[in-house]
């Protein structure tokens, strides 16, 4: 049985730190790359239905987030983990290649969150 991230290519990662005074997760990975990723990118693209929904058009866009920060990091087998987030949500397994995919686009990913979140007159502070 391979490795998982070995048949899609996907790098594994060889360090996770989780900051909860930064509010980010440090992940880097085998192919060197290393990303410091915020509590709130994280929460607001989390993996799960609640997030993003059942289809490719369903997904949900998260508010009021810019404070969000973690209570814990759970491992799921070797190839994902479980962010707690203090705001309660807990249901995402982040893979590897969820986490890789985020570092790498990160930037672009934000900037299309903010955009929406002004198209629909939302913002990034609670309340």
């Amino acid at each position: 049985m391979s490795a998982p991230g070995a048949a899609t290519g996907t790098p594994r990662p060889t360090g996770l730190h989780l900051d909860r005074q930064a509010r980010q997760l440090s992940v880097t990975f085998d192919d060197g790359a290393s990303f410091d990723l915020p509590a709130e990118l994280l929460r607001v693209e989390s993996p799960s239905a609640e997030v993003q929904g059942h289809g490719p058009d369903e997904k949900v866009l998260v508010a009021g987030k810019r404070n969000v920060g973690f209570i814990d990091i759970e491992p799921v087998g070797r190839y994902a983990v479980r962010l707690i987030f203090d705001d309660g949500h807990d249901t995402g397994l982040f893979t590897w290649e969820i986490l890789y995919r985020l570092g790498r686009h990160r930037e672009a990913i934000f900037e299309a969150y903010l955009k929406a979140l002004e198209e629909h007159g939302l913002s990034r502070d609670p309340g």
